[in-house]
């Protein structure tokens, strides 16, 4: 392939390749030279022309294939334009000649085609350049078109369109000509023909004027014509030539007029020339006599789907603004469509009429136009409706009988009434809370209007009421419950009004199934309003005759509406319901028998309908309350089902003697039986199964039906991607709701809602705007069928043979087309059979069963249906999965083969080849691997078949499935099926577009079979490589666009596996301009890719988009525009953003764009003139949420962008989505900490004006944070608030750099307080007053405003919402149910909650204000929270201090719900029967989430409160009731309140404690990190209260159970901030325990010893003990940070000994603060205990000391060093050395202990960054504390010295220093005992170092002071000595001082240290002399050269002294204390 990419062909390589390969090196070589000609040198490119020509021209005759020629065209046509334009002429002539040429067989056809092709591309290209040459090329092009083939007329057609296109108005001359022979060709029989021609006739139309004056009629009249018979691509192309030609001919093309003097045609005469297409069809206006006989035929429907989409075209044409201004017109217009009896002769044919007007309405309603324009149009539908609901009411009360004609009216008035409440009701949905004004302005009137039609005579037009409400109620659900309370108001008032029960009880139905959308809900009472008018209408149902009927179906409407409401609220009515049930059918079989003598047809009517609308009730519960559904309710509802079943067997009976207008009645009792045992579990009616069975299989085999009606559950049968093979049966499309009119089963797209009115009620079924049940006769079938599937896997095999040998004997009884719908039925139960026998995992028989079940299959494989043939493929595939026996697979597959080798028609090919695919699809790779290589074969050859491109679709999608199915196992074929595929595509005709789709599944499948080895070099992987991309190009450059959608699932997969290969650059701008596209498919398989790409490479996706964007802008300046760039843009980014985790890198380079896209999505007045359409896409939102659905608001054109257009302000959801996306910036820029630093941000913009951070744009943040919160949709404020709540938390401490101490954020209070205000007023509903609460605590809690009176405005909005929960349960007027009540309420719980925790941190702070303190007491919004700095300590305490005592109540009362709402089921008797203080009983399980999400900072405020007012003294004294306890009264005052006092805060403390430890028990994973820390915090404060202390001390239990909990917390979160809480919290206990002990020991002085944990036999009982539950949580940590503790770790054979490092810095706190725990542990315990669990502390203590004993640079002492220091003196020093009885066990522990630290002290080569001080330290310890126990033992003794020894000759200044201190402090011990040995042994050492000092003077400060420490000793050992020997203790002092001094000369120079040691010496010396006189002069006098050393530096000093002394004044005469100050003082 390589070889092809030159600019001259390479003929070699092309000699030498095989002739197959032949024609992708020549494709190949093309589109490298598309690529390269435009980008070439001008100067190469015309040296190399003349042969280039050659070559290409030579191409034209070489017979190229359809990709190929229309390259080459391509590619001549842009040589010329870019090189010499001389022989452009011969090439045309040339060209011109083999079109001319008489050769008309197969083989020259190709040839031809690319003359054509090339001329086409020629003047496209060249256009007028080719000058007058254009009249012989047209006439000889139309010569051609007369006699050519299908292929040749489509080729031709195409060219002469470029033609048109490339001459424009030059060409006027041959329009006549060419449109005279095009038009006739618009009824061609070949279909891509007729869209050849339409594509044709719509070029032409821009410049030939009387297409659309003197021809429009005749147009219009060709275009119906065209449209009989057509397929959907005709449809769409058709109608966009109409709807053009239409338009055009109202408002013409300007330049066009000015030509000519047109007479321009009215709006009236256009539309009413449409209406003919739409009511009269193609047949135009002069039908031959005989036809008008006979009755006019009803118009065929292709027509009328045709010109409905024209009419689409037409308005979108004329674009939004000519909407707006003609809206009343076209609206008047389209609904006298609707009401033309021509358009509703039979209800069917109504409901399709209506579907279409729907349609028109929609498209261009719901895309053309803005909120506002929509709004106005809201308002015409509604005037229109209220002029007919006049017109009706005047026929209605006109008594007299006059107005005969009315009634007809009245009828026609109903689809009218249909249409326009249904598009008002997706208008008012699609607006949503925008919506509002249009409900709420009177003179609209739009409620009174709507429920003004449920009064209407017909059903449907009531049922469309009804709906429209519901839609309302939807878009605004402020709006429910009003709307509930007046339509039940209505029916109490007009029970006697039969169109009044039915209409309000639709209503109320209807609005009771839209509560769920709502999720604010309906309070709890109207549940029970609406049952008791349903039982009142049933009960007096049988008062009136008139009435019956309707009150009995309202009744059971009504009951079925209620179950929507799920079981919280069913619960409590479920008895009344089963009594219900069970009294609407007879009690026995005798009573069954009785009633079928009485009754006359109308009680039978009234009957069966109260019958059927009892089991919809049933299905209802059913299908909504699963829950509810025990075994004895199921037993209960069978007794009614089981009656139902056996009175259907009667039902015939009684049909023959009152009539057959109880069929319907009848059948819908059938239909709900069969719904409600489809949901039930079959085992439950196991008994009836036979007579079931028996129904339903006459159901479907039509036996007592007369009517050839078909299932419509076939489709969903069907796989998907069969799609392909049924035409456009399965795939979806824009125009999908129209089109299902036309496909072949019964009534299918017709459904409406008055088919089923309990589908008012009930979810909408994926994809449909508004439920469309279908007739009753179909659903009835569809039951039967669905039932069939369930009940099978259940039925004995005996039973299923029977069943199966009746199927094939009706199929052979019936004939014709009753044959056909007979079998579509059976073949849909058989696979519906299938289907659920697999997912039962159960099989289908024995062998005679299989053999039955296959001739049933085999048969239908050979049927001319294609549907049929599809369905019978799929069973095929079904059985065999089911059967999933390999001989029987090996039979069936066998069976196929040999049909295939012999049958030579196309169905048994078809139908077979199908067979093989399905066989492998269900069976998979590894099942049916032994036929792979036959299969294929097979079908290899099949696809070859050039004769049949039916067959070759056939077979093709067979192999994808094979392919799809074998994966790896197809290896070995992949190299002939991708040449087979290659081949194809170079050579079938574009116009079989099916083979080509197939052919890119097949090439998909390929991709994923080679897999990730498409990325490597190998020579077959490089060719396989090649050849994938080649055909992506081929199927990207086909006009179909599901080939272009196969084409980019194809680059999808390939970049998945080869990313390197894929070329962004091109495919990125062609998917962006596909997600403009008008097909469905392709948008979303263009969404899907870039979805995939944005993953991998979301910056390069985003470049080439904005290029894109940017091109587009350069070339057609003013048409598109802006909102084009944002649109392509947006829609890149939002895919990017919504998916890209890993976008971050590039929102941040292009911060500014995205901030201004959001910016103006925002900002909603923004109208450019001139620019595209903007449409909300639900593309955006649904790449996160509804994946698979795309939103009918997706038509709008985006072809030809006019001026007319003005553009759409962005709609709420794209606000919302702008809003979301703002969010996720945010959170994106989390990372980059510069984001957040303006100083930073504006020196990086300075050093790089590219780079763009987000704190630059912090104004626009917030402004549009603002709008969105303060916009008209509820959906929008939620996303603004949402947005304003990141903002400041995230902004909080950015500083302002030009006025310190100030942060960035202060200058925007106005904003936050503006943006909250809104959401505070009483009409807000509750989610976005919960949102704002948050919004505000986290405000004021950020620190931001320093000055209380700025706070206060936000403040107050906290305090207003207060008083509003104080209010009580009862408020007055409820619009939400109960549970958004309680969320509202416990959103400003929390919000205060929050402040005041903030507030009482600030406050802690300040009087702590020297040291901050190290524990954040609350995380997330205020790390470094500086308005501790700013604020006054108090001040936001005195903003919460008021309210504190109403607070604290609700706090306490919210959290005593809590606790009861977490109780297991299995307590639920114990709840309160009437609630709690903030939730009724009936919304228990939604209150619930609203409480775990708000309960844990109230706990965190509650356990504050309760500690700063020792839970609660101060308030009790005036607020005794509050107390829980109710203590019973005592005479005196006093004592009533100390016992309650007691009592209250016992109740409170087990309330926090059991929320926490419930809480901590079990935190799931998704509970906030933030919960755990607020619940561990409250812990820590409450136990910090003396209250709680005792409490606990004295509950021993309690603290252990709140130890284990806290333990397996520590098991389950890591974060470090969790583990140090808990230990805080355990030390808090800890303490607690020490106290309560500490007390006992004081108050029993005299008792026994043992008081503490053990008693006298130390034994500590686990579970029991708080001890044993401390020491086990206390190792997890140590062992978690140290894992070197754990000797079994060390034990381990694996085990690699760690060198000590330094633990982090929360870990060594941790440590640290869990070693100070253990050292507290013995003092709990009894001596006996503490002797069994001390071995343990102390090798804890001493194994921390070794592993943290770590040597650092600043010589500090680690935090773990110094607590286990502390921990080892804590427990040496501890009273139990004192007990007696243990002494002997105490001394061994101590002796122990030190050798053990001895052990690990010395440094060696394992641990040679040893901190040896440290373990000095602890040996110091030792000997000074537990004298007693070491005197004498000389091992120990020996190991101690040596120690000393060897730091006294460390070289490391700083040891020798410290080695001096400990030294000091063990030679002044008071036992003589101990130091004495020290004293001899370490002395004589110390006077030799410090002698040696003379020779080596110290050279750094640390060296020196180490001298000055040993000196220090010295004196002190001189001091220590007896009178008698202090000589010769000065002996050794004096003359090491003297030998310090320097002499006079020597000073001068010497360095700053060495002079250091010289004034200390000379100091000492003067210290000395006076203290020891006499001493002190023998000393001297024995040496004369001392004295004179001393004499001259006491001169020198003096001399020098006198110059200074001001400068000595200032220094300081003696260094007294040591200089090294230890952190902690352990001595």
């Amino acid at each position: 392939m390589e070889l092809a990419h030159s600019l001259l062909l390479n003929e070699d390589a092309l000699a030498q390749i095989t002739e197959a390969k032949r024609p992708v090196f020549i494709f190949e070589w093309l589109r490298f030279l598309d690529k390269v000609l435009v980008a070439a040198n001008r100067v190469d490119v015309k040296e190399k022309q003349k042969k280039l020509v050659e070559q290409l021209t030579g191409l034209i005759s070489s017979a190229p294939g359809p990709p190929t020629r229309k390259l080459l065209a391509k590619n001549l046509a842009t040589l010329y334009s870019i090189g010499d334009t001389f022989t452009v002429f011969q090439t045309l002539d040339k060209c011109n000649e083999i079109i001319k040429s008489k050769d008309d067989t197969p083989a020259y056809l190709p040839t031809k085609l690319a003359a054509v092709a090339c001329v086409g591309a020629f003047y496209e290209k060249m256009g007028r350049m080719l000058g007058s040459s254009f009249p012989d090329t047209i006439n000889n092009l139309l010569k051609a078109l007369k006699s050519a083939e299908s292929q040749g007329r489509g080729e031709i057609l195409l060219s002469l369109q470029k033609v048109l296109n490339g001459l424009g108005g030059a060409a006027a001359s041959c329009h006549r000509d060419i449109y005279k022979n095009a038009r006739s060709l618009l009824t061609d029989r070949s279909m891509a023909v007729r869209c050849a021609v339409a594509k044709c006739l719509l070029e032409l139309q821009n410049e030939a004027v009387f297409m659309w004056t003197t021809e429009l009629e005749n147009m219009a009249t060709l275009c119906f014509k065209a449209l009989e018979g057509s397929n959907y691509g005709v449809r769409v192309a058709v109608a966009k030539l109409l709807g053009t030609v239409m338009a055009t001919a109202l408002m013409p093309k300007q330049a066009a007029v000015m030509r000519q003097n047109v007479k321009r045609a009215t709006l009236e005469e256009v539309l009413e020339l449409m209406a003919t297409g739409f009511l009269r069809g193609g047949s135009g206006f002069l039908k031959s006599g005989g036809e008008m006989l006979k009755g006019g035929g009803s118009v065929s429907r292709e027509v009328r789907v045709g010109v409905t989409q024209a009419y689409v075209v037409f308005v979108t044409t004329l674009g939004g603004q000519w909407l707006e201004r003609n809206f009343a017109t076209f609206l008047s217009h389209v609904l006298d469509l609707v009401s033309h009896p021509r358009a509703t002769q039979t209800h069917v044919e109504a409901v399709y009429s209506r579907r279409c007007v729907s349609f028109m309405l929609r498209a261009t309603l719901g895309g053309l136009l803005g909120e506002k324009a929509q709004i106005a149009a809201g308002k015409e539908i509604c005037q229109a409706i209220s002029k007919q609901m006049r017109a009706v009411e005047a026929v209605v009360n006109d008594i007299s009988g006059e107005n005969k004609a009315g009634a007809a009216d009245v009828s026609a008035s109903q689809h009218v009434m249909v249409c326009a409440l249904k598009e008002l009701g997706s208008l008012v949905q699609s607006l949503s809370a925008t919506a509002s004004p249009l409900i709420q302005e009177p003179s609209i009137g739009l409620l009174e209007t709507v429920t003004s039609v449920l009064l209407h005579p017909s059903m449907a037009a009531r049922l469309a009421a009804a709906w429209c409400l519901r839609c309302v109620a939807v878009a605004l659900p402020y709006q429910l419950t009003p709307l509930l309370d007046r339509c039940a108001e209505r029916i109490n008032n007009l029970k006697s009004s039969p169109e009044a029960v039915s209409g309000y009880s639709f209503a109320m139905a209807a609005l009771l199934g839209g509560v769920h959308q709502c999720p604010l809900g309906i309070p709890h009472s109207k549940g029970k309003l609406v049952v008791s008018i349903a039982e009142d209408l049933l009960r007096t149902a049988a008062q009136n005759s008139r009435l019956s009927l309707q009150r009995t179906q309202a009744g059971w409407l009504l009951l079925g509406a209620l179950m929507t409401l799920g079981p919280s609220l069913v619960r409590y009515h479920l008895p009344k319901m089963l009594l219900l049930w069970r009294n609407v059918f007879p009690r026995s079989q005798k009573e069954l028998e009785a009633e079928k003598a009485r009754g006359d047809s109308f009680t039978w009517q009234v009957t069966l309908e109260g019958r059927a609308g009892a089991l919809c009730a049933m299905r209802s519960f059913v299908a909504h309350c699963p829950e509810l559904l025990t075994e004895d309710v199921i037993r209960r509802l069978m007794t009614p089902i089981e009656c139902a079943m056996t009175m259907m067997s009667h039902v015939p009976a009684i049909i023959k003697v009152h009539g057959a207008h109880l069929k319907a009645s009848a059948a819908m009792v059938r239909l709900r039986l069969y719904d409600i045992l489809a949901l039930l579990p079959p085992k439950t009616y196991e008994g009836s199964f036979n007579a079931l069975l028996r129904e339903l299989v006459a159901e479907f085999t039509l036996t007592d039906n007369s009517a050839n009606t078909t299932t419509s559950l076939l489709r969903s049968l069907c796989h998907y991607d069969d799609s392909v093979l049924m035409g456009s049966w399965l795939q979806e499309t824009d125009h999908k709701s129209i089109e299902d009119q036309l496909q072949p089963n019964s009534a299918s797209g017709s459904g409406a809602l008055e088919h089923d009115p309990s589908s008012i009620y009930l979810r909408v079924p994926v994809g449909e705007a508004i439920p469309g049940p279908l007739p009753l006769g179909v659903s009835v079938i569809d039951a039967s069928v669905a039932l069939f599937g369930v009940v099978f896997p259940h039925v004995s095999f005996k039973h299923r043979l029977q069943m199966l040998d009746h199927f094939a004997e009706c199929i052979k009884q019936a004939k014709g087309v009753r044959q056909q719908a007979v079998q579509l039925n059976i073949f849909t139960a058989v696979l519906s059979a299938l289907k659920g026998l697999a997912e039962n995992k159960s099989t289908l028989g024995p062998e005679e069963v299989r053999k039955s079940a296959l001739a049933l299959v085999m048969g239908a494989l050979d049927n001319p249906n294609p549907i049929l043939r599809c369905a019978a493929g799929e069973a095929l595939g079904r059985m065999a999965q089911v059967v999933g026996e390999a001989t029987f697979i090996a039979r069936m597959a066998q069976t196929s083969f040999d049909k295939l080798k012999s049958a030579r028609d196309v169905v048994s090919r078809t139908g077979h080849s199908l067979a093989l695919g399905c066989l492998h699809r269900y069976v998979g790779g590894i099942g049916s691997g032994q036929h792979l290589k036959t299969s294929v074969s097979i079908l290899l050859a099949l696809a070859q078949d050039g004769s049949s491109h039916e067959v070759q679709t056939w077979a093709l999608h067979s192999l994808a499935l094979i392919v799809d199915s074998s994966g790896p196992m197809y290896r070995g074929y992949v190299e002939p099926t991708l040449s087979l595929v290659l081949t194809l595509l170079l050579t079938v005709p574009p116009s079989h577009t099916e083979v080509h789709q197939c052919l890119g599944r097949c090439l998909g499948a390929l991709i994923t079979t080679v897999g990730p080895e498409l990325q490597g070099n190998g020579a077959t992987i490089s060719t396989i490589r090649s050849s994938c991309l080649v055909g992506c190009a081929i199927m990207q450059d086909h006009s179909d666009s599901l080939v272009q959608a196969a084409a980019i699932s194809c680059l999808q997969q390939l970049h998945m596996f080869a990313p390197r290969h894929v070329n962004l650059s091109s495919l990125v701008p062609c998917l962006c301009v596909h997600l403009c596209s008008s097909h469905l498919l392709l948008r979303r398989a263009a969404v899907a890719c870039l979805r995939q790409l944005a993953q991998r490479e979301a910056a390069e996706v985003c470049a080439y988009a904005m290029s894109l964007a940017k091109r587009a802008g350069d070339s057609k300046d003013a048409t598109i525009n802006t909102v084009t760039l944002i649109k392509l843009d947006w829609r890149a980014f939002c895919l990017a953003c919504w998916i890209g985790r890993r976008i971050g890198s590039c929102v941040l380079t292009s911060m500014t764009h995205w901030a201004t896209c959001c910016h103006l999505l925002l900002w909603k007045s923004f109208h450019v003139g001139g620019a595209v359409v903007f449409e909300v896409e639900k593309d955006e939102e649904d790449s996160e949420k509804k994946d698979e659905m795309d939103d009918d608001t997706m038509f709008t054109g985006l072809g030809e962008d006019d001026k007319s257009k003005p553009s759409v302000a962005p709609r709420w959801v794209t606000r919302v989505f702008a809003a979301d996306c703002l969010c996720r910036i945010i959170l994106l820029c989390e990372n980059d900490k510069a984001h957040f630093d303006l100083a930073a941000a504006r020196s990086a913009k300075a050093k790089n004006p590219k780079g763009d951070l987000l704190v630059l744009h912090l104004s626009d943040l917030i402004r549009m944070a603002f709008m969105a919160a303060t916009d008209h949709s509820n959906q929008l404020r939620m996303a603004g608030l949402q947005a304003l709540e990141d903002i400041i938390k995230k902004f909080a401490s950015v500083p302002e750099p030009e006025f310190p101490g100030h942060v960035i954020l202060e200058q925007y209070q106005a904003n936050v307080g503006a943006a909250l205000r809104p959401a505070f007023s009483p009409d807000t509903p509750s989610d976005i007053t919960a949102k704002a609460c948050q919004v505000c605590s986290t405000w004021i809690g950020s620190g931001v405003v320093s000055d209380l009176n700025d706070l206060r405005r936000v403040h107050n909005l906290l305090v207003s919402s207060l008083d509003k929960v104080q209010a009580g349960k009862g408020s007055s007027s409820q619009l939400y149910s109960e549970s958004a009540t309680t969320m509202e309420k416990l959103a400003v719980l929390k919000a205060w909650a929050e402040v005041y925790v903030v507030s009482m941190k600030i406050k802690k702070e300040a009087e702590s204000k020297p040291a901050k303190p190290a524990r954040n007491a609350d995380e997330d919004d205020d790390e470094d929270d500086m308005g501790a700095d700013v604020l006054p300590p108090d001040s936001l305490i005195t903003l919460v201090q008021p309210e504190l005592p109403s607070l604290s109540r609700l706090w306490l009362a919210m959290l005593r719900d809590y606790a009861l709402l977490t109780l297991p089921a299995e307590f639920s008797s114990q709840l309160p029967p009437d609630g709690g203080a903030f939730y009724t009983p009936e919304t228990i399980d939604t209150a619930r989430l609203h409480y775990r999400s708000s309960w844990a900072p109230v706990l965190h405020a509650v356990a504050l409160w309760l500690s700063s007012t020792g839970f609660g003294a101060d308030e009790e004294k005036e607020d005794v009731p509050s107390a829980p306890s109710k203590a019973p009264a005592l005479p005196q005052g006093a004592s009533v309140t100390t016992k309650t006092f007691e009592e209250s805060v016992e109740d409170r403390m087990h309330l926090m404690l059991g929320v926490s430890i419930e809480f901590l028990c079990f935190p799931r994973p998704e509970e906030p990190i933030e919960h755990v820390m607020s619940c561990l915090q409250a812990l820590f404060t409450l136990l910090a209260s003396p209250c709680a202390k005792i409490h606990i001390a004295q509950d021993q239990l309690l603290a252990v159970e709140l130890l284990n909990v806290l333990h397996r917390l520590l098991l389950t979160r890591d974060p470090p901030a969790v583990q140090l809480q808990v230990s805080a919290v355990v030390q808090e206990t800890i303490r607690a325990a020490q106290d309560h002990l500490q007390q006992q020991r004081t108050s029993e002085k005299d008792c026994q010893p043992s008081l503490g944990e053990g008693g006298d036999t130390g034994e500590l009982v686990p579970g029991k003990s708080l001890v044993f539950a401390a020491m086990e949580l206390l190792v997890f940590i140590l062992v978690r940070h140290l894992p070197q503790l754990n000797t079994r770790v060390k034990e381990s054979p694996s085990h690699v000994p760690l060198r000590p490092q330094r633990l982090p810095e929360e870990s060594a706190r941790l440590v640290a603060n869990t070693v100070s725990i253990l050292a507290e542990l013995p003092s709990l315990c009894s001596p006996a205990a503490s002797m069994t669990i001390l071995p343990t502390v102390l090798f804890l203590i001493t194994g921390v000391l070794r592993e943290t004993a770590v040597k650092t640079a600043d010589n500090l002492v680690p935090v773990p060093v110094s607590a286990a220091l502390q921990g080892i003196k804590t427990i040496i020093t501890s009273p139990l050395a004192r007990v007696e009885s243990m002494q002997a066990q105490w001394t061994g522990l101590v002796r122990s202990s030190l050798a053990s630290v001895l052990e690990h002290s010395q440094p060696d080569e394992s641990r040679p960054d040893m901190d040896e001080v440290s373990m000095l330290t602890a040996i110091t310890l030792f000997l000074l504390s537990a004298s007693n126990e070491l005197v004498g033992v000389t091992v120990l003794q020996k190991g101690c010295m040596d120690r000393f020894r060897n730091a006294l000759n460390s070289s490391d200044p700083w040891v020798q220093a410290r080695c001096y201190q400990l030294l000091l402090s063990v030679f002044q011990h008071s036992s003589r005992a101990l130091s004495t040995p020290y004293i001899h042994a370490l002395a004589p050492l110390m006077v030799e170092k410090l002698k040696a000092v003379e020779r080596s003077r110290p050279g750094t400060a640390a060296e020196l002071q180490a001298v000055q420490e040993g000196i220090r000793v010295l004196e002190n050992l001189v001091g220590m000595g007896e009178e008698q020997n202090r000589v010769q203790l000065l002996a050794l002092l004096v003359p090491t001082l003297i030998s310090y001094l320097l002499d006079e000369n020597a000073i001068s120079s010497a360095p700053q240290v060495s002079k250091g040691l010289h004034d200390f010496a000379l100091q000492n010396l003067m210290r000395i002399g006076p203290l020891y006189p006499a001493a002190f002069k023998t000393v001297i006098g024995a040496a004369p050269e001392l004295k004179i050393r001393l004499e001259s530096a006491i001169r020198a000093n003096q001399a020098s002294s006198r110059a200074k002394a001001a400068a000595r004044q200032a220094q300081p005469t003696v260094q007294a204390a040591p200089t090294i100050k230890l952190k902690t003082s352990f001595f």
